[in-house]
């Protein structure tokens, strides 16, 4: 027996994983996440570095978004040169199992 469809709950406005996807979704976020908490903190050169085929612009605007949606915390030192640092919040730490979860699924699956 067919269910009828929940279009509220299921990718309607209100809908989780919707949510989700618009916060982490694109090309480079979550590659970007699993780095840092692999580093636990992480330079923009780093990140850079470490996030094959990004650009200087799409990691500084990924980055920005992030912050912006609670997952990455910035820190910038009062030094010369100045000197930035990122680190997951816990609210992204509890992403992450999750994103390795996922990272899994694709070495097996696909």
């Amino acid at each position: 027996m067919r269910k009828e469809p929940l279009c509220e709950e299921i990718a309607g406005e209100g809908c989780g994983l919707k949510k989700v996807l618009n916060i982490i979704g694109g090309k480079w976020k979550i590659m970007i996440l699993c780095v840092i908490d692999n580093n636990e903190v992480a330079r923009y050169g780093d990140l850079r570095r470490s996030v094959y085929g990004i650009t200087n612009t799409m990691l500084a605007q990924s980055l920005k978004d992030l912050e912006t949606d609670g997952l990455v915390c910035r820190t910038q030192y009062d030094e010369m040169p100045v000197r930035v640092e990122y680190t997951l919040t816990e609210k992204a730490k509890s992403l992450i199992p999750i994103l390795l979860q996922l990272k899994k699924w694709g070495e097996e699956n696909l």
